[in-house]
Parts: C-alpha cells; sequence; structure tokens
C-alpha cells in the first residue's frame, strides 16, 4: 500500500516459539476487577458491570525495555496484569463460547500518571492522558493457548527493584476472562489482534526513576522493565 504520508509500521508482539509475531489492534483495559483493588481505590468490589478503558496499540513497550519516565506526572503508578491476545474477532460472544476467541496470553503493566488522571476524575473529564499515554503498555510477548491452555488460577504479582508491592491471584478476579470477553463483545466488534488487560490486584503504588519492575503471572513470560 502507498500511503500518502509516512506511516509507522503495525505494533506487534513476539510469539513464545514462533517466528509471527501477534499483531497488536487495540487494547482494551478492565478497571478495577480484583475486589482488594476496587477497595484500595475507594470503590464497592460488588460485581457491578465491567467498565472499560483504551490504550492505543502504540502505547506498547517491549520486555527488558528501559523506558523514559514520563512527562507531566510526579506520580506514574504500576499495575499489574494478565494479557488476553485475541485470535478470532466476534460481536455478543457467549460466555460458553469466548475462550474459543482467546489466541494466547501475556503480562502487561497498565502504567498510570496517578495525578492526571485524580485531577481528570475531579473535574468530570475523561482521563486518557492519565491511562493513554506514550510506553503506558509494557507487555511481554504472547504465550499460545496451544501451549499453556487457558489459566484461571495462579500468582499475579510484581516487585520493584526486588521488593513485593502487588500480589494477588487470577482467580481471584471479579469478571473471569470469558465473562470479560463476552461483556466486552456486547459493547463492540472485538477484532483479531486486540488485546484484553484483564485487570490488577491490589497494592498499586509510585515508580521512581532507576526501578526495577518485573511482573509475573504464573507459567507466562515475566515482564522486566526499567525506568530511567
Amino acid at each position: 500500500m502507498d500511503y500518502a504520508i509516512d506511516f509507522p509500521p503495525i505494533t506487534t508482539l513476539p510469539v513464545s516459539e514462533s517466528d509471527k509475531p501477534f499483531p497488536v489492534g487495540r487494547i482494551y483495559c478492565v478497571g478495577r476487577n480484583y475486589a482488594e483493588h476496587a477497595r484500595e481505590m475507594g470503590h464497592d468490589p460488588d460485581r457491578e458491570p465491567p467498565f472499560f478503558f483504551m490504550k492505543p496499540a502504540d502505547a506498547i513497550a517491549a520486555n527488558h525495555a528501559t523506558i523514559p519516565y514520563p512527562t507531566l506526572t510526579q506520580d506514574l503508578h504500576h499495575e499489574i496484569e494478565m494479557i488476553v491476545a485475541i485470535g478470532r474477532g466476534g460481536a455478543n460472544i457467549p460466555v460458553e463460547q469466548a475462550l474459543d476467541h482467546v489466541f494466547g496470553y501475556g503480562v502487561g503493566l497498565d502504567m498510570t500518571r496517578r495525578d492526571i488522571q485524580g485531577i481528570a476524575k475531579k473535574m468530570g473529564r475523561p482521563w486518557e492522558m492519565g491511562k493513554a499515554f506514550d510506553n503506558s503498555a509494557p507487555c511481554t510477548g504472547i504465550t499460545p493457548v496451544t501451549q499453556i491452555g487457558h489459566p484461571s488460577k495462579g500468582a499475579v504479582w510484581l516487585k520493584i527493584n526486588g521488593e513485593l508491592k502487588q500480589k494477588g491471584d487470577l482467580a481471584d478476579l471479579i469478571w473471569n476472562v470469558p465473562e470479560t470477553i463476552a461483556y466486552l463483545s456486547n459493547m463492540i466488534t472485538l477484532r483479531p489482534g486486540d488485546l484484553i488487560m484483564s485487570g490488577t490486584p491490589a497494592g498499586v503504588g509510585p515508580v521512581q526513576r532507576g526501578d526495577k519492575l518485573v511482573g509475573h503471572v504464573d507459567g507466562l513470560e515475566e515482564l522486566v522493565v526499567t525506568y530511567a
């Protein structure tokens, strides 16, 4: 295709044991999907309908990257999550068929400029600039379902400079992966290449320049990034 302007290449993530990368379309993030995290953010953890916000595909930062500390914030926060990579699109997907649409899983960080997000919330304005900034979605590669199956339990944790900051279990998700896919697909048509960040456990907190973050979900590649 000969475009009218120079356009950057498609964002991709490596795929475990494959030389074919996974092309990333859209990134949907599930808000407050662990009860303890909902409480620490001052909300009721009961099963209210899930809500979503988005990050652009080019917000992805590669595993093992050194990431520049983002501009316009004094309060950058970490939120560790399991990523769900959609391999087959669809709308109005039944819960019992939802996992058939998953290509694989990974580990990601929903990095948040919490001060910018907080100001926007108080003013009743959208808070994309607190969530959807450059390098706000560090991600591992994708481990296909053929290798990992469909994780529904297992430890999720994040360490900063070796100190444990977040800890949870996939079994503690308020809305599990098939429920999340089914609900989201009733709101929009999912496409191959979409990513879903499934929610973060309690313990979110600040990141400083020089910090090394290690994120973990049992059975998946660990995510390691450093902030400069």
